[in-house]
């Protein structure tokens, strides 16, 4: 009896989880791939950081996964500790929806959801069909696994031992929390959690006396994956996690002082005990997002008090580019040349901490680096725009090619931000395959790295000093990198033959001195414009 009941409610449990996780992605690609651009364009006010939460938890049915998307944001400097603590109350409401779906007795739908899911995600002809199917095909799926569940619990409600524990949880709430924070830690979802706790009741295993500890301890576990994504992170990303983990810790212990009470309010919500779970776990959200909203500001310090240091913070968008300026066109210029020199502080910044992950085999750095690309391809494309808004007002012939020259400047910084994350990427192979790099090769890599990075450095000077000379020994450094990262390639393939190298590693280093070489080309087109347009 006991491997029945394990095999079968971890069978339907699995089910749950691939269900949701699948009606997830279908939601996710039928809404296109904008979720980190809602979260990109939050503004100061916190309830449009809640309701952006709440969205975006929606979509992905995952309020840790928007959790470590906020901490990604804050690690790279997107996101104020207030917007992020706003998105994180957003997502911990959002999460209590996949609760209210599965509490209702809605089993009926199954077997034609998975029918009507899996006619449109392998018949559909457009995208979005498919992917609608995809998100119907795991919603029959997720309640597939419930129903699996329910019955593989079934004979639970015969066992005295059994009951006794889960008298125990009323008896004692906070063993309840415990285990639900346990439970909800090792798989990761307060969702599933509370699915499992739901077709426990339907089953008549739990009282909703012993159920509310549980659902508790679930809004805690829930923060070990955002607890998890901030490790290595910097400061910023550390106190959102932090943060995360006070709002439910704190939220918790406030409802185990009123846990009676609690309760009795629960009891009133509904008939059926599963409905009154999801009740209990929406009202603690919901209750507990509208205190913290209101002490957002106090909530804020605490957080700071417990994670103390300085707070770096990166600006969104473009820093520099007024559209009052575009009448007085040598004002707008200036403006632009300032952005465009951002842009190469975080274009060397990225090849810099690209090639200390690749060389140190060490992700810390990744989400900031994938951060940082998306920032360069937004300033690219909004330079672009100003820039040619600018072209259409009376300008000098000498204003016109300078304009032309940044457009294609952009274009440049632009793709050293490519070159940049296509090493994090190969670092990336590197350390899921467990590769090693001979300390020649390292060394080889460093070398072609510094001749490189000099050039980057020279050409942004140049650039914003409009040193000609400057730019000029840029463009015979590009000969002499050219020529070396043959060299190593030759160098490498003869390591390779005689078998001192993998060649799986040899592809990996390779590919870099390549992407290397190409960077050293966009400086070189840089330093041109330099020479030609000044």
């Amino acid at each position: 009896m006991y491997w029945e009941i394990a095999a079968k409610t971890l069978g339907g449990l699995g089910l749950f989880l691939f269900g949701m996780q699948m009606m997830a992605s279908g939601m996710q690609k039928a809404a296109g791939d904008r979720l980190r651009r809602i979260l990109e364009i939050l503004t100061n006010r916190p309830v449009i950081g809640v309701l952006t939460g709440l969205l975006v938890t929606l979509l992905i049915q995952s309020s840790g996964s928007t959790a470590v998307m906020v901490v990604g944001f804050a690690n790279a400097g997107f996101m104020t500790l207030a917007q992020a603590i706003s998105v994180i109350i957003g997502a911990n409401i959002g999460t209590t929806v996949t609760a209210q779906i599965v509490s209702f007795n809605i089993y009926a739908m199954t077997f034609p959801a998975i029918g009507i899911g899996s006619i449109l995600n392998f018949f559909g002809r457009r995208r979005l069909q498919r992917y609608l199917g995809q998100a119907i095909l795991g919603f029959g799926l997720l309640f597939l696994g419930m129903m699996i569940m329910s019955d593989g619990m079934s004979p639970l409600k015969d066992l005295e031992s059994f009951k006794f524990l889960l008298v125990r949880f009323a008896d004692i709430p906070l063993l309840g929390v415990l285990c639900g924070t346990l439970f909800t830690a090792l798989i990761q979802s307060s969702s599933a959690v509370t699915g499992i706790i739901i077709a426990m009741a339907g089953e008549g295993i739990l009282s909703i006396e012993s159920a509310v500890p549980l659902v508790l301890g679930s809004n805690i576990g829930t923060c070990i994956t955002a607890m998890l994504a901030s490790i290595g992170a910097n400061l910023a990303a550390r106190r959102t996690a932090i943060a995360h983990v006070l709002f439910n810790v704190i939220g918790v212990v406030f409802a185990l002082l009123l846990i009676g009470p609690f309760t009795d309010l629960v009891r009133h919500t509904a008939f059926s005990v599963p409905r009154q779970i999801a009740n209990a776990h929406t009202l603690f959200n919901v209750f507990n997002s509208i205190i913290f909203l209101v002490f957002l500001r106090y909530f804020t310090r605490l957080v700071c008090v417990v994670a103390p240091g300085p707070e770096e913070q990166l600006d969104i968008g473009p820093k520099y580019l007024d559209p009052r300026m575009l009448k007085t066109p040598a004002a707008a210029i200036s403006s632009s040349k300032k952005e465009l020199l951002r842009m190469s502080g975080i274009a060397r910044e990225m090849v810099a901490d690209s090639i200390q992950t690749l060389i140190k085999n060490d992700l810390k750095k990744s989400m900031h680096i994938e951060q940082m690309e998306d920032l360069l391809d937004g300033l690219e494309k909004e330079l672009n725009v100003y820039l040619a808004e600018l072209s259409q007002h009376s300008l000098t012939k000498q204003q016109s090619k300078i304009i032309g020259g940044f457009m294609s400047a952009a274009n440049d910084y632009e793709r050293i931000g490519d070159h940049a994350k296509n090493i994090l990427q190969l670092a990336e192979i590197r350390n899921d395959e467990r590769l090693s790099f001979s300390d020649e090769a390292i060394s080889e890599i460093e070398m072609l790295y510094e001749k490189v990075s000099e050039m980057l450095d020279k050409s942004g000077i140049s650039l914003e000093t409009e040193d000609k000379a400057l730019a000029a020994e840029v463009i015979k450094e590009d000969d002499a990198v050219d020529l070396f990262e043959k060299i190593l390639r030759k160098k490498h393939i003869e390591r390779i033959n005689s078998k001192k190298c993998s060649p799986s590693s040899g592809v990996i280093y390779l590919d870099v001195i390549s992407n290397l070489e190409r960077i050293a080309d966009h400086a070189t087109n840089i330093a041109q414009l330099v020479v030609e347009e000044f």
